[in-house]
């Protein structure tokens, strides 16, 4: 999707407490934000907010968001992502976000629209729950933590991720900013 957004104004970001731009996908990520801390039990601290991760393939640069990552006992636990619209077309890249954000690959890795959500495995893949009540809170990841592993991706591996990372994110954002801009 690309950067052209109706603005609303300007609103006070629930973590951080900095001012945002208003948009309506900035107020879904604020709501996903409130859930996060008020209702599955997350500090302000355990959350960071707006990571980007720098990418680079065959000399083409671009950055992609990765709205939350949850921190537990000084470890990326997991990455939830917004994403407007059908999620499952998302899960592929959030998942290849998830496995560059850090040295090791994220156990957890969300991707919701606000609405709905997906929980995944993130070294698997795999989709193991449904619905934004499924999203793990604190206290499941805490009791969890010694089920979890923190694998690491060869050399390999990390480019191809990299390489779809970039080819659903980056370059599909520039297709749609150029379309628009044809328009």
């Amino acid at each position: 999707m690309g950067r052209h957004h109706l603005v609303l104004g300007e609103l006070t970001d629930y973590v951080t407490g900095r001012t945002m731009v208003d948009t309506h996908d900035e107020r879904a990520r604020q709501a996903i934000a409130r859930m996060l801390v008020d209702e599955k039990g997350y500090d302000r601290a355990d959350l960071t907010v707006g990571t980007t991760l720098p990418l680079t393939v065959n000399g083409q640069s671009g950055t992609v968001r990765v709205d939350f990552v949850v921190g537990l006992n000084g470890r990326a636990v997991m990455a939830v992502i917004y994403g407007p619209g059908a999620i499952v077309s998302r899960q592929r890249p959030a998942l290849a976000a998830a496995r560059l954000l850090e040295p090791y690959v994220i156990p957890r890795t969300v991707i919701s629209n606000g609405r709905e959500a997906h929980v995944m495995d993130t070294r698997t893949g795999k989709v193991i729950a449904e619905g934004l009540d499924a999203i793990p809170s604190k206290q499941d990841l805490l009791t969890k933590m010694d089920l979890l592993t923190f694998d690491t991706l060869s050399p390999d591996r990390i480019d191809k991720e990299r390489r779809i990372l970039f080819c659903m994110e980056v370059l599909s954002e520039k297709e749609c900013d150029e379309y628009v801009c044809r328009c």
